[in-house]
């Protein structure tokens, strides 16, 4: 079956937006859809200077005494995909299938988070239903840096209730998400003449599962880049000498990375050495840090010498610095059950010119704990001589227990699911806070779909959530203030 078959009318506007290229800070294909979409119907829209788009629906007869809600979920999505595949998301579309109850892609990621969110929005703009005024809003480039929530214009916006459509469990209401800052080394690459002959290889960790760098960072899941430089680790201690030539670990500063790939070099003799160490390396991960992971594997293959390698003290720094970098998670909330409070993530190590960048995002409920643990990333990467940075710096969401909406929310979930929804906050970075910020009479909850393996390949959306979500929202909608 093809979504285009599919009876619920959602399943026509997910179809046509699973077509559309959509990488994050490259929304314009997607925000002319919707403007076309809006004009087509007749409805008003309005996009702001960093390109947010918020299209306006009248209330319908009879309804006007109802609150407006605005609507919220994020134009970009997360481009990952298998190291195998080959796709282009600068313009190629989402190839998908169902899988009994789940939509997925075919070795990339699928864009449900937050597209699902995106037909949701048309969807309840074109539906005949009868509903008070509301207020659709997409906004960019949320996935690497919250852009659009964080420059939404301050006249943009007339409703006080809205509903962020980014979560991805039907069953939970969210109330508030972590603070994020981003922490960037770099160090020159300093290239000499070899005065022996080396062994020159390549080494590669793949088939991790990965996921959201929020979501996921407790769940157990290994780290690439922190893999594959603690097996060079492993190596330089027992040959004395280990030679970096290039890079390329992880991807994207919000995703667990999955995979990651050096070229390097080891003295001649060492050879045998560099393939004794990483089967040794291969068994006792799989028994400690790969243990949920069933697609894991590492590769060692030669490769042809080159007229030089990096020096000693430049690939000496480096896998130190990594091999020491804090990964993980760093506290766990005490109001909130299993709910992480502070994490890092080693995201990604990259060679960029003559430098080596290495991507870090720090997460924390706590305005003081995620300082505390960007300065102590940081401070690991000074003290081996990289420079570092800090970019993307932004608050969390408070929790407000007390919300008129979450109350309505919970009444509505109970009423359309017949259980009790969990109300939680989240490791992760909403857009919510950000809003607030320049909206502070806002009451705002996040709610969406099923959605599992967000920002990795496995991502997959459970179809009849997104039905039953849809009552959920709608029920909602019909709420008297």
């Amino acid at each position: 079956m093809k979504l285009t078959e599919m009876n619920h009318k959602i399943w026509h506007f997910f179809n046509e937006i699973l077509a559309i290229p959509r990488a994050s800070k490259h929304e314009e294909q997607i925000r002319q859809y919707i403007v076309d979409f809006a004009e087509k119907r007749h409805l008003s829209y309005q996009i702001d200077a960093i390109g947010n788009v918020v299209v306006r629906k009248p209330a319908a007869k009879g309804k006007e005494h109802l609150p407006i809600v605005i609507l919220q979920s994020h134009m970009d999505m997360v481009c990952e995909k298998n190291a195998d595949v080959q796709h282009d998301f600068s313009r190629d579309g989402i190839q998908h299938y169902i899988d009994g109850d789940w939509l997925k892609a075919q070795g990339t990621t699928l864009g449900a988070d937050n597209g699902i969110g995106v037909a949701i929005e048309l969807y309840l703009l074109d539906s005949e239903k009868s509903f008070g005024e509301l207020e659709c809003l997409f906004t960019v480039d949320e996935e690497t840096g919250l852009t659009g929530a964080s420059n939404i214009a301050k006249n943009l916006l007339k409703g006080k209730r809205m509903i962020n459509l980014d979560s991805e469990d039907i069953d939970e209401i969210f109330i508030g998400s972590a603070g994020g800052v981003d922490t960037i080394a770099s160090i020159e690459i300093e290239k000499e003449q070899p005065s022996k002959p080396y062994f020159f290889f390549q080494a590669s960790v793949l088939g991790l599962l990965g996921g959201h760098s929020g979501d996921d960072i407790n769940k157990g899941r290994a780290n690439a880049n922190l893999l594959l430089f603690n097996y060079l680790k492993e190596l330089r201690e027992a040959c004395g000498d280990v030679r970096i030539i290039t890079i390329d670990g992880g991807n994207l500063r919000n995703a667990i990375p999955r995979e990651a790939t050096i070229l390097c070099a080891v003295p001649f003799a060492a050879k045998e050495t560099a393939r004794v160490i990483l089967n040794c390396f291969i068994a006792e991960m799989e028994e400690s840090e790969c243990k949920l992971e069933k697609g894991f594997e590492m590769t060692l293959g030669s490769e042809s010498s080159l007229d030089y390698i990096t020096s000693k003290t430049f690939s000496d720094n480096l896998i130190n610095a990594i091999c020491n970098c804090p990964n993980g998670v760093i506290s766990m909330s005490k109001d909130f059950e299993n709910l992480v409070q502070t994490s890092t993530n080693l995201a990604s190590i990259k060679i960029k010119g003559d430098k080596v960048v290495i991507s870090t995002s720090q997460r924390s409920s706590l305005d003081v704990e995620k300082e505390e643990i960007s300065t102590k990333v940081a401070r690991n990467f000074i003290d081996k001589g990289f420079g570092v940075k800090h970019e993307n710096n932004y608050s969390g969401w408070y929790p407000n227990i007390h919300s008129k909406l979450l109350e309505d929310a919970i009444e509505a979930f109970k009423e359309t699911q017949g259980k009790n929804p969990r109300v939680r906050s989240i490791h992760a970075g909403l857009e919510c806070g950000l809003f607030i910020e320049k909206y502070p009479d806002l009451d705002i909850i996040s709610v969406g779909p099923t959605i599992l393996n967000v920002h990795s390949p496995q991502e997959q959306l459970s179809i009849s959530s997104v039905e039953n979500f849809l009552r959920f929202l709608e029920r909602i909608l019909n709420k008297e203030c």
